[in-house]
């Protein structure tokens, strides 16, 4: 195992990707509030540019409260996966190249083994901010204008960590024997498997930010959470994490599972579990630009006897509305009443393409959230001035949604900003544009095409 003199793991994390892709493609989006997720009555937030921050729009909120607290002008955008994987690639091969060890965890986020690479620069010095910046200085050029943030440190967990420190498009560097300086004040929701509930429980124990969690002994984070959560803890609160960065294959499922205190029996309550459950696993699909045709639901009774139900849809999904549904209909086929213990919900079949399932008013994609550790390090519970674009509702504009590409054959390529009552309205500008025109055409006009994403190459934002 190297030393810590030795370990250099960079974490990259794109700022405010979705949004920041959204904005480079589309002029009249610069410099204003640009929210990305799904648009129908369940819809939550993937994505929100730092314009809507301001205002409170977050990652994982309901759709509605963006839509509450951001102003008119706002763009709501559903996702064009496509055009962020295609990015995304161009920051992966960047990354390649300066290692041959890249885990790519997200469509937005990845570890670079740095000690790896021999051109890597060493602690000493300002070398290594030098060598970062020059990097992010990179990735604008190549992406027409993206920004990322970079952390580098002797372990994964801090890297991420630093990453989050200077965001956007900051570079901190934690060297070594500076960990438990940058850790320590942190909040507990800081440390990878520590979610709302568990923050809560520590809390009930007058523990609150890292350096109150060190101090816990081992054997009473054990007594707490159990063997592995409870170890993982104590390691984590001390920057204890030799996880190596690897070449990760394809993941085949996701899944999520939730172990109960007390036996549950209300079925209100376990389908309630049911929904954080299909939003998380919507967040992960979206950050990994995946949809999935397979639900399976996990129950466990009190005895530790298990069911698993699953179900194939007929199209592949990346909607937490349907996840959801079909979870409810596989626990529904499962008798609850002599209580469970634990329920899990997971995802399988997992493809880079969509089918829209016609009886919705359109696909939603969940937040960005956390990458999970594995588990031996213990359970996890992560424009010009235009009005704002209407929704598309209904069977009278089909396939047209706010922020797909499209090309006119006489005005050119564009964007859908709204559609609705039979009507598709396109803002015709690109990349390379400034703020362009916006007409408004019949939905079934027969020199309106879908596009592939524009090319934003030699373009800046």
């Amino acid at each position: 195992m190297p030393s810590d003199e030795q370990r250099r793991i960079l974490h990259l994390d794109l700022d405010a990707f979705f949004a920041a892709v959204e904005q480079r493609d589309k002029p009249s989006l610069r410099g204003r509030p640009v929210v990305v997720g799904g648009l129908g009555a369940r819809g939550v937030v993937s994505t929100a540019s730092y314009e809507a921050r301001v205002y409170g729009a977050r990652s994982a909120m309901p759709m509605h409260e963006a839509r509450r607290r951001c102003p008119p002008g706002t763009a709501y955008l559903s996702g064009r996966f496509a055009a962020y994987r295609k990015s995304s690639g161009v920051v992966m091969d960047l990354l390649r190249e300066r290692s041959p060890l890249v885990e790519q965890v997200s469509v937005d986020e990845a570890y670079v083994d740095l000690a790896a690479s021999p051109e890597a620069p060493g602690w000493a010095g300002e070398e290594m901010e030098r060598w970062c910046a020059g990097l992010l200085a990179r990735i604008a050029e190549e992406t027409g204008g993206l920004t990322a943030s970079i952390g580098v440190a002797t372990s994964k967990m801090m890297a991420k960590l630093a990453s989050e420190m200077d965001k956007p498009a900051g570079v901190t560097v934690i060297r070594p024997g500076e960990e438990l300086t940058a850790l320590y004040p942190l909040a507990t929701r800081a440390i990878p498997g520590i979610g709302p509930a568990t923050a809560s429980r520590l809390h009930s124990f007058g523990v609150d930010t890292v350096a109150d969690l060190a101090r816990v002994s081992e054997a009473d984070l054990v007594a707490i959470f159990g063997q592995a959560h409870g170890a993982g803890l104590h390691r984590l609160a001390r920057a204890e994490d030799d996880r190596p960065v690897v070449v990760e294959r394809e993941a085949k499922s996701i899944s999520v599972e939730q172990t109960f205190e007390t036996d549950i029996t209300d079925r209100a309550v376990l389908e309630g579990e049911l929904r954080q459950m299909a939003a998380g696993l919507a967040g992960r699909l979206a950050k990994a630009a995946v949809f999935a045709r397979t639900i399976t639901v996990k129950a466990r009774e009190g005895d530790f006897t298990t069911h698993t139900r699953s179900g194939t849809l007929p199209f592949a999904t990346g909607d937490a509305a349907v996840i959801l549904r079909e979870g409810r209909r596989l626990l529904g086929s499962l008798d609850v009443s002599p209580g469970l213990r634990l329920l899990g919900l997971g995802v399988a079949g997992l493809t880079a393409h969509a089918q829209d399932e016609l009886t919705l008013e359109g696909p939603l994609y969940a937040a960005e959230l956390p990458v999970e550790l594995p588990d031996a390090l213990g359970a996890v519970e992560t424009v010009s001035e235009v009005e704002v674009p209407p929704v598309a509702r209904g069977r009278d504009a089909p396939g047209w949604r706010p922020g797909d590409d499209v090309v006119h054959e006489v005005h050119g390529p564009g964007w859908v900003w709204g559609a609705g009552r039979g009507v598709v309205t396109v803002r015709f500008e690109g990349p390379s544009t400034g703020p362009g025109p916006v007409r408004s055409l019949r939905h079934d006009d027969p020199q309106l095409h879908p596009s592939d994403p524009p090319d934003w190459r030699g373009t800046p934002i």
